[in-house]
């Protein structure tokens, strides 16, 4: 019996070559590819430090101008103040207090004083008010995943699957939270305490008002039923007991265990815990009704109220010796820049 040989081995060894050549040039393509690409990158940045060593004397003139503008800037403007308050809203009163928010920014940018001293009770100092803002409260992790784990019970346990912690918590709006922070600026620093009970007026609404109606309906509805089945609970617990007083007294239609306790006895005594169980689970249910009540017997919770006197806002949009040197900087560069494309454009020929 004769053995196939292969035909050509050499062929085979021709086609692994070609397939290691190609595997090289994919490689070095690859290489100058990155290579290229970090030249570009290392060129810009040599371009760039190039053109401030150039005219460094310039730009360090420019700057500290600049700085000196801005630093006087700031002690001739006017000090502005700001304070935080913390309120916790009940019965959907937060679309409301951010309504109402949104509108006073729009009185004050018109600058409709008038308007803002009736809705605030102030004579002549709403003039001092710069801007309101309001934004979702402090939170910590395990309020985000109460939320999410509440938003998911709620929908689709198919769509559920879809929707992941983290889509959750990038989606949500101002109005997801229980808690809000609001931040008024001032240029008076007095002026936050009179504030708030404008702002304590805010929570007030109809739709509000109509569901903390039905929730204390509701709430005493679920009351007087607990309350009638306690009534009949007791009532039943009077027959109990008038039942084992009878049985005790009487030896006839019961069976003596060797105990000495008559099955008669041990039913009616059961019955009786049963009763005094479900006495309990009532007892349980009312005291959370009225603790319900005691809670959101209000549109509204002050978690922390406006400070006295407010602070001296510190933020960086008000440091003008910063913010100047810097718009300074960026600003010559973008004219170095348009000056090079101008000349570039000039000297090239078509």
């Amino acid at each position: 019996m004769s053995k196939k040989l292969p035909e050509n081995p050499q062929s085979e060894e021709v086609d692994l070559g070609q397939l290691f050549k190609l595997i090289g040039n994919l490689f070095d393509r690859l290489y100058q590819f990155i290579q290229s690409k970090f030249e570009f990158v290392f060129s810009i940045l040599i371009f760039s430090i190039k053109a401030v060593i150039d005219n460094f004397k310039l730009i360090v003139l420019c700057m500290v101008i600049a700085g000196a503008l801005g630093y006087g800037l700031e002690k001739i403007k006017r000090d502005v103040f700001t304070s935080q308050m913390l309120v916790k809203p009940y019965f959907d009163s937060k679309f409301q207090l951010v309504t109402n928010i949104n509108y006073y920014n729009a009185l004050i940018e018109d600058k409709d004083y008038v308007q803002l001293d009736e809705l605030f009770e102030m004579d002549g100092m709403s003039e001092q008010l710069i801007e309101f803002e309001i934004k979702p409260g402090p939170e910590t992790e395990n309020d985000r995943i109460l939320q999410y784990e509440k938003f998911i019970g709620a929908i689709d346990s198919i769509r559920a699957q879809d929707i992941s912690f983290d889509d959750f918590i990038e989606s949500r709006s101002i109005y997801s939270g229980s808690i809000f922070e609001i931040n008024v600026k001032s240029f008076s620093k007095n002026i936050f305490k009179p504030l708030e009970e404008g702002l304590n007026k805010t929570f007030l609404n109809e739709y509000s008002v109509k569901k903390k109606k039905k929730s204390d309906s509701l709430i005493g509805l679920d009351k007087q039923r607990i309350l009638t089945s306690l009534t009949q609970i007791d009532s039943l617990k009077s027959v109990y007991l008038e039942v084992m007083r009878n049985e005790s007294n009487s030896n006839s239609n019961q069976v003596t265990l060797k105990d000495g306790m008559s099955l008669v006895q041990e039913r009616v005594q059961t019955k009786e815990f049963e009763l005094l169980d479900k006495e309990l689970v009532l007892r349980t249910a009312l005291n959370r009704l009225e603790s319900q009540k005691v809670e959101e017997d209000t549109y509204f919770e002050t978690i922390a109220s406006f400070q006295t006197v407010g602070a001296k806002d510190s933020s960086f949009l008000n440091k003008y010796s910063l913010i100047f040197p810097v718009i300074t900087f960026i600003l010559l560069c973008f004219i170095y820049l348009t000056n090079k494309l101008v000349f570039y454009v000039k000297a090239y020929k078509i």
